[in-house]
């Protein structure tokens, strides 16, 4: 699940009528966990974007293991929560935390994160400064105005040291949080879309991964993103999500252990992502610990 538009778009709290699209029963549900994988039982895995290349690489690289693989296609990002919940299918990978919190306290849902892939890392891009130390104080940094972004970005710009944010920051954070007399930079929201525009008149810009080719830059360009070591980006890890019943599913965990370790699966989403996607081995226990946190900030915020 890439930080895209169409992700984004996603992320708000997902209406009760959207939490049972697809849950029709499945031709998976009720067959039991450990019995999972052979050729005639696969492991049902959904995704958004079966098609992507690396995904058949995928289910060699695990077929070779003694493991079958179905990977299940789904058309939007508000169906694989669902039909896991339902036992249509067994795992899905398409969500980071944040989404995977959102969709357990709308849903009442308790699916668990069983390992990590990659982050996809938001940027600060710059016309003007080749570098985050040559950021004088009083610039002005353009940021995504949506609730999601608008979080992340300036998380982003605290772990640059260009800001502080009360009480460290959360995924909830907003402009009015920021500590004006501790921080180097002001921040401007705009749309999405028109940050990277706003180059000329900003010192810089957050600019989604949508945008960047759009605007004749590189995701290399970047001169601040997220740091996938700094606690605060930890629920922007995508995930291999699960039952809770099956959290310590061998088979399971050897998946995730297959898609973690091979090289040409690793290589095919870092090609696929163009070159954004951050390959991770977060411990589980991390992930876990993580999705209590951001749960417990979305009963707090109400």
């Amino acid at each position: 699940m890439t930080f895209s538009k169409k992700l984004l778009a996603g992320l708000a709290i997902i209406p009760a009528i959207a939490l049972l699209a697809g849950c029709a029963g499945g031709s998976g549900a009720g067959a039991a966990a450990e019995d999972k994988g052979t050729e005639a039982n696969p492991v049902k895995i959904g995704v958004v974007g079966a098609s992507d290349p690396y995904w058949e690489t995928y289910k060699e690289a695990a077929e070779k293991e003694g493991i079958f693989v179905d990977i299940v296609d789904f058309g939007e990002y508000t169906q694989p929560n669902p039909a896991l919940t339902e036992g249509e299918i067994d795992l899905n990978q398409f969500q980071h935390i944040v989404y995977l919190a959102q969709y357990n306290e709308a849903s009442g849902e308790d699916l668990t994160p069983i390992g990590s892939t990659a982050i996809y890392p938001l940027g600060l891009y710059s016309t003007k400064v080749d570098s985050v130390k040559d950021i004088k104080k009083g610039d002005t940094i353009a940021i995504p105005n949506d609730e999601s972004n608008q979080a992340r970005a300036l998380l982003v710009l605290q772990s640059a040291g260009l800001l502080e944010l009360k009480d460290g920051g959360n995924i909830f954070s907003t402009p009015d949080d920021i500590i004006a007399d501790k921080s180097k930079v002001t921040v401007t929201s705009l749309e999405a879309s028109l940050t990277p525009t706003s180059l000329p008149d900003v010192t810089g810009a957050i600019i989604n991964n949508d945008f960047i080719n759009d605007s004749g830059l590189k995701a290399s360009d970047a001169i601040a993103e997220d740091d996938p070591s700094d606690p605060n980006a930890l629920p922007y890890v995508n995930i291999f999500a699960a039952k809770s019943a099956d959290a310590d599913n061998e088979t399971y965990a050897k998946l995730v252990k297959i898609y973690q370790d091979t090289k040409s699966v690793v290589d095919g989403v870092v090609e696929n992502s163009g070159g954004t996607a951050v390959p991770l081995k977060t411990p589980v226990k991390d992930l876990v610990k993580s999705l209590e946190t951001v749960q417990k900030d979305i009963k707090a915020k109400g």
